[in-house]
């Protein structure tokens, strides 16, 4: 074995943070730049030119996506059982809008009707803005506690529903993670586009920064004075997972105690507010560049803000604290994760690698005047 079961389970906590903010920071600018479209595109080229900053990228952002769900079922069997349960309305809502993304991607310039071309924009719009909300509905609703059960044959059972996550703290939440990808958005797009639209990029970009610090902000004071989760005890339960066996109590602010124990990982929502006020200082000097490396940070900072806070608890049972699932008793076995781990070594550096060299070898800025010089060779 290559580390012992308590120190995989940490590193599998990490793995799994890292592949959630990969997803953030690549698909999660494509759904930004989706959601912008209409506002910094004026003319269909303009559009098209937006478009066509991540026509050679969108797909393989989506490895990030498809990846961290993979690591997910079988890392935490548990909780992809349990979260697919009880989100199963929310996440076949996912993914019927994630349908029209590539659908929007591939047939929206095949036919030159203003028409057609709308209802594609809208459906990229939406098909992006859903998705973002949701997963930040989805995080929020963490914090309150998701309403299931597990009996004594570790079956869990959902017993909420599709509305009840459309809470006040879950909305907060969602609305947190759109604010977030559309400033990430405009970061990169005033960096790849020129004139109008990148300068509309630009403001658009820095509002929605601005926006999401202060969303940010309400969600921690919001946090503090909510009911947080503590474990009580944890018997030993001689090597296998086994989440009805521990105790847990609720308690208000219980989720800022991680910070209060282990002090540094204040640098986290430290990160995200002043990445976040870089980004912004640096698009409006006219250095995008920087300001996408500040808002890849804040991104950084915000999901490690979440995680640290929630530690160790992954999904947290509303019905009964007891049995709410933990990283320490919702993992797969030993040999499992080692194995996992061996993969994610080889896989993740590749991913990585090919990911940055079409980045490298595709880099340019996209112009309205190559776009209405190609009609027939871009999207």
């Amino acid at each position: 074995m290559i580390f012992d079961y308590e120190t995989l389970k940490l590193v599998w906590w990490l793995i799994i943070g890292i592949l959630l903010i990969g997803f953030a920071i690549t698909d999660g600018m494509n759904m930004g730049i989706a959601m912008l479209l209409r506002a910094v595109g004026k003319t269909d080229s303009e559009r098209r030119t937006v478009i066509n900053t991540i026509a050679a990228h969108w797909e393989g952002n989506q490895v990030w996506f498809v990846t961290a769900g993979g690591a997910l079922f079988a890392a935490w069997p548990m909780v992809y059982a349990a979260a697919f349960s009880g989100f199963y309305f929310a996440m076949l809502l996912v993914l019927f809008a994630l349908f029209f993304r590539p659908l929007a991607f591939d047939y929206r310039s095949k036919i030159e009707s203003p028409r057609w071309r709308n209802n594609w924009d809208w459906a990229l719009l939406f098909g992006s803005a859903i998705p973002a909300l949701v997963f930040g509905v989805a995080f929020g609703n963490l914090f309150l506690g998701v309403p299931f059960n597990i009996d004594n044959l570790l079956r869990a059972s959902y017993q909420g529903s599709f509305f009840g996550l459309l809470n006040p703290f879950g909305l907060l939440a969602g609305l947190i993670s759109i604010t977030m990808m559309v400033g990430h958005a405009g970061m990169w797009l005033q960096l790849r586009t020129a004139h109008d639209v990148a300068k509309r990029s630009g403001q658009f970009g820095r509002y929605a920064l601005i926006a999401c610090m202060a969303l940010f902000a309400v969600a921690g004071i919001w946090v503090s004075n909510m009911d947080g989760y503590q474990i009580v005890s944890m018997p030993d339960t001689q090597g296998y997972a086994n989440p009805i066996a521990k105790v847990v109590t609720t308690a208000p602010g219980a989720w800022l105690d991680n910070y209060t124990a282990m002090p540094l990982t204040i640098i986290f929502p430290s990160l995200a507010f002043v990445m976040a006020a870089l980004a912004v200082l640096f698009s409006k000097m006219g250095k995008p560049a920087l300001g996408l490396v500040s808002s890849s940070l804040m991104l950084v900072g915000v999901i490690m803000t979440a995680g640290a806070s929630l530690f160790p608890f992954i999904m947290p049972s509303s019905n009964n604290p007891n049995v709410s699932l933990t990283m320490w008793d919702a993992v797969s076995s030993h040999m499992t994760l080692n194995v996992l781990f061996i993969v994610v070594v080889i896989l993740v550096p590749i991913i990585l690698f090919y990911t940055t060299w079409c980045y490298v070898k595709m880099w340019r800025k996209v112009t309205v005047e190559e776009i209405e010089n190609n009609p027939h060779g871009s999207y």
